[in-house]
């Protein structure tokens, strides 16, 4: 007995495959982390040397269970907060990132690590030296982004203050606006204004609308040849290139 009823053999091959590209993307959404999958204070990205360079072998661990380590955590927050470690760079900004992050872990709350890291070496607190709740909790949030992202904020591709912005935002939407930051060259007041306002609610798509940047538009550069078989074929099949690309690049990802 056969059945005549409609099935999927009888829908068009592109509808069939759009079908599985949408259900191959919610899986990959679920699957993707949008935090940090690392030990807190490892230095993932800053002992790197495909990074960092030589800069690695001088990567610091910040163990929030060890109290010596912990110490250095809080002395090195302190500086970091206060301007008085040296250079300001990249690598610099993620290792103060790393003892928040640590800090916070150690003693259980933000409030307590600010307090931790605002005393002096004799134990008393100055004002000149205190350090803010919000100081800890937004470097802190910048170290549990995706090692995806702090890899480009090490290569200097991403702002570090940009990446504060990035990490207020959660979920998915973490991962689009930062790689939005790299192809549509946000500037950290515009990312600023992103996170703004996905947090208050507006679509991530339409946030960056709002700062003229088409989310999911990429650059890309191919040889010759495959961009004339790419160009043949979606000719041949009355698609669009981008089309072809997102599903080639959708079973290639999978």
């Amino acid at each position: 007995m056969t059945d005549d009823r409609p099935g999927d053999r009888t829908r068009p091959r592109r509808e069939r495959e759009r079908g599985r590209n949408r259900e191959r993307e919610r899986e990959r959404e679920r699957s993707i982390p949008t935090d940090r999958e690392s030990p807190v204070g490892a230095p993932v990205i800053r002992g790197d040397e495909s990074v960092t360079g030589s800069h690695a072998r001088e990567a610091v661990q910040f163990d929030p269970d060890d109290p010596d380590s912990l110490q250095t955590a809080a002395e090195t927050v302190q500086q970091f907060a206060t301007g008085t470690a040296g250079s300001e760079d990249n690598l610099y900004m993620l290792r103060g990132a790393a003892a928040c992050a640590a800090l916070v872990r150690g003693e259980g709350s933000y409030k307590a690590a600010a307090e931790r890291a605002s005393k002096t070496q004799d134990g008393s607190e100055s004002d000149d030296d205190a350090v803010s709740v919000s100081f800890i909790r937004k470097w802190a949030r910048v170290h549990d982004l995706p090692q995806s992202v702090r890899r480009q904020v090490a290569l200097g591709h991403i702002a570090p203050t940009a990446a504060k912005h990035i990490a207020r935002v959660g979920g998915e939407a973490r991962l689009l606006l930062a790689w939005a930051t790299l192809d549509g060259t946000l500037t950290v007041r515009e990312v600023r204004h992103v996170a703004s306002a996905v947090n208050d609610g507006t679509p991530i798509d339409r946030a960056l609308a709002d700062q003229d940047v088409t989310l999911g538009r990429l650059e890309v550069t191919l040889p010759p040849s495959i961009y004339r078989d790419l160009r043949r074929q979606a000719a041949n099949e009355s698609t669009s290139p981008d089309t072809l690309v997102a599903e080639a690049l959708d079973a290639f990802l999978d």
